[in-house]
């Protein structure tokens, strides 16, 4: 492409610069010579300060056309101060300094990374208009695949009219996770990318946990479930491990105890008791041989008996009776080891919303059904509001694990964008040191082949898995205050953006991804949707 091909429809001269007088190794510096586009601010606009920096230009050079990045604007105090003669302004000097970002070549239609390629002296530099900005922006993409590009989003921080549209494989393929301290526009964010995408008939699947985007879709757009609301799940479908993180287990001697009160009262349910297994003074190998019994067929059990189960399970081994047989007594040790579980159980079970979403209730939604169903079916997509379950982040992560695990289970699935909001609530045990992530980790690591991609948010990095964060490939960057947050991402930034992170405005992000050429420092245009965000007035 030629120089008069990419200014098509403009008057070259109202956008010349000057020429390169410099070229290093790192970046290039030109001498301003229209000297009266850098002062009359009479034609400057949100798109176009010549006088500032950040901005683009065009070098037009005997190899092709350079796209640059003015990163330092300099003037000589005679042209600042105003008050110099013709003479000592024309021995004066305007330079503004150039980082060399792509190149396109005569025949290219497109920008390519330059690689060794530089600028030469005496090359012209333009001021780059908008539309260059969104040939640039449609250039940095290295996705091929034919598919149509999201509407626009955002707009680029100093160009307002030139707008953001990124195919959904550059956000979504190497999964992306959103980043930003409270209040930075993280959620914002979400629901306007989350609007392109059901809007374009692609799938979501949408996990709620503070019910802000209960209202944001209608019911003709997406499936809208509220657990313990209108949908549950059987006890019986969730694994020992998913018990454990929904109770928060401290160590493993309290989920060897959940284990067991369990598996007891699943022995119950599979001879049609519908109490507990009461062990004191009950035949120890006779017991055994009753829980032996138990097949994995007999999954299901009353939850809430659970309390009085554990309780029960406070027993050891006395020694032989008067008949040689063993029974177990009462331990008050463990009774005491066994409080702190039943106490955390119990106050699960004070939310009426907890016992009413593990049951089985014909007449509501199964969660596990609704979401086989959405995983098969093309243009449709699901909400979960998991907000009427409590704030506990053990639910949560339960929760989480469960459809994580399940959806990974499925074959031929239709392709979506897996949501989570504030994965940080399920990063780990309030009580132990025990990770949320073994279902995230799975989807991360093998969900793309399956085509689920994860489009997760959280305020600090560092909370989430190590595993799991090396696995995101594409990051949305809010504000970002304190130095181990800033680290945890500086892999991600160069010097320019990391000392920025701080001053990003709400609303404003710094866009990095393995599918680009180039960060981006763009502003999210926010949705018209409702969202229930508002910080209230004191």
């Amino acid at each position: 492409m030629t120089l008069e091909e990419l200014y098509e429809g403009y008057k070259l001269q109202d956008y010349y610069l000057g020429k390169v007088t410099s070229v290093y190794r790192s970046n290039s510096i030109a001498v301003v010579e229209n000297l009266p586009l850098m002062l009359d601010r009479e034609k400057f606009d949100k798109s176009r300060l010549p006088n500032t920096i950040n901005y683009f230009v065009i070098v037009d050079s005997t190899i092709g056309l350079f796209l640059g990045e003015v990163f330092e604007n300099r003037g000589g105090k005679k042209h600042i101060v105003g008050n110099a003669s013709d003479e000592e302004k024309a021995r004066d000097y305007h330079e503004i300094c150039i980082d060399t970002i792509a190149l396109m070549t005569p025949q290219g239609k497109k920008f390519e990374l330059a690689g060794f390629k530089t600028l030469g002296i005496t090359d012209k530099v333009y001021l780059a208009t908008d539309e260059i900005y969104k040939l640039f922006l449609a250039s940095l993409e290295f996705s091929n695949a034919p598919e149509e590009p999201l509407p626009p989003f955002a707009t680029f921080i100093n160009r307002f009219s030139a707008d953001v549209s990124l195919k959904p494989s550059t956000l979504f393929n190497r999964h992306m996770l959103c980043i930003g301290a409270t209040n930075s526009g993280k959620s914002t964010t979400a629901l306007a990318i989350l609007d392109k995408l059901i809007n374009t008939k692609r799938k979501a699947l949408i996990i709620d946990p503070t019910g802000e985007f209960r209202d944001a879709f209608s019911s003709d757009e997406i499936t809208k479930l509220t657990l313990g609301v209108d949908t549950t799940i059987s006890p019986g479908k969730l694994t020992m491990e998913q018990w454990e993180k929904l109770f928060e287990t401290e160590n493993s001697s309290q989920g060897a105890v959940l284990s067991q009160a369990i598996m007891s009262l699943r022995y119950m349910r599979k001879i049609g008791d519908d109490s507990y297994y009461y062990k004191i003074g009950a035949n120890i190998d006779e017991v055994q041989e009753n829980l032996a019994s138990v097949t994995k067929d007999d999954s299901e059990f009353n939850i809430h008996l659970l309390p009085e189960q554990i309780q029960a399970e406070s027993v050891c081994e006395p020694d032989r009776d008067n008949d040689y047989n063993f029974r177990y007594r009462y331990d008050v040790l463990k009774a005491n080891a066994n409080a702190s579980l039943i106490q955390k159980i119990q106050y699960q079970m004070t939310n009426t919303r907890f016992l009413t979403f593990f049951a089985n209730d014909s007449s509501m939604y199964n969660l596990l059904e609704v979401i086989e169903e959405f995983v098969h079916l093309p243009e449709r997509s699901l909400y979960i509001d998991t907000s009427m379950l409590g704030a506990a982040e053990g639910i949560g992560g339960m929760v989480i694990d469960l459809v994580s695990t399940f959806v990974m289970g499925q074959d031929n699935i239709c392709p979506f964008v897996f949501y989570i909001d504030e994965v940080h609530r399920y990063a780990k045990s309030r009580y132990s040191d025990k990770e949320f992530h073994g279902g995230l980790t799975l989807v991360a690591r093998e969900g793309r082949r399956k085509g689920v991609f994860l489009y997760l948010t959280t305020q600090n990095p560092k909370d989430v898995s190590p595993v799991l964060f090396g696995q995101i490939g594409t990051l949305l960057i809010h504000r970002l205050m304190l130095n181990d947050e800033i680290a945890a991402v500086a892999a991600h930034l160069d010097d320019y953006a990391i000392k920025h992170v701080r001053k990003l405005n709400q609303g404003e992000l710094i866009l990095s991804s393995v599918n680009l050429l180039h960060n981006m420092f763009i502003h999210v245009n926010k949705s018209t949707r409702t969202q229930y965000n508002d910080t209230p007035l004191l």
